[in-house]
């Protein structure tokens, strides 16, 4: 671990000699993640996109990516396109990226079973805006908004999510 990976503990996030309250998953860390379960996966995690809103912030990264009104993510296992970005129209399960509430404003991408995704071993993790202190997500890490946009712009190429 150095002081530029993102780690999470017992207590919160820990990143560069900071410290700052997060959620997980509502059914915690576990070592064999399934889509739906719940459950934030434990290791370590390589960071590879971000993406962002720019009619509710300035851009956070000049290598972050704008979500577009059409902007979803496959979490359908039966699907070529499992845990990746797609387009709408579609017609499989999905998530929408482009959100009403705040949640995915701002939204770090992790390599958690990507890019050849093993279908059923759950989709994307990512680090996004939490709902409000103690408020589980369902498998990805949620911060405040503040710290969020604090952490973006230091995040620097070998930067990892580490889940303990």
């Amino acid at each position: 671990m150095t002081p530029s990976d993102l780690v999470v503990t017992p207590t919160g996030l820990r990143f560069m000699g900071r410290h700052f309250p997060c959620s997980i998953g509502r059914n915690g860390v576990t070592d064999r993640k399934r889509e739906g379960d719940g459950c934030t996966p434990r290791g370590v995690h390589g960071i590879i996109g971000m993406l962002y809103r720019p009619d509710r912030m300035a851009r956070p990264a000049d290598w972050a990516l704008v979500i577009g009104p059409g902007d979803l993510w496959s979490d359908d296992p039966g699907d070529e396109d499992y845990n990746l970005m797609v387009r709408a129209p579609y017609g499989q399960s999905h998530e929408k990226l482009r959100r009403a509430d705040p949640l995915y404003d701002l939204v770090i991408l992790t390599d958690w079973n990507w890019p050849r995704a093993v279908r059923g071993h759950g989709s994307a993790i990512f680090i996004h805006q939490w709902r409000r202190p103690g408020y589980p997500t369902a498998g990805c890490v949620g911060l405040p908004r503040t710290a969020l946009k604090w952490i973006a712009p230091r995040i620097r190429y070998g930067t990892r999510l580490i889940v303990l």
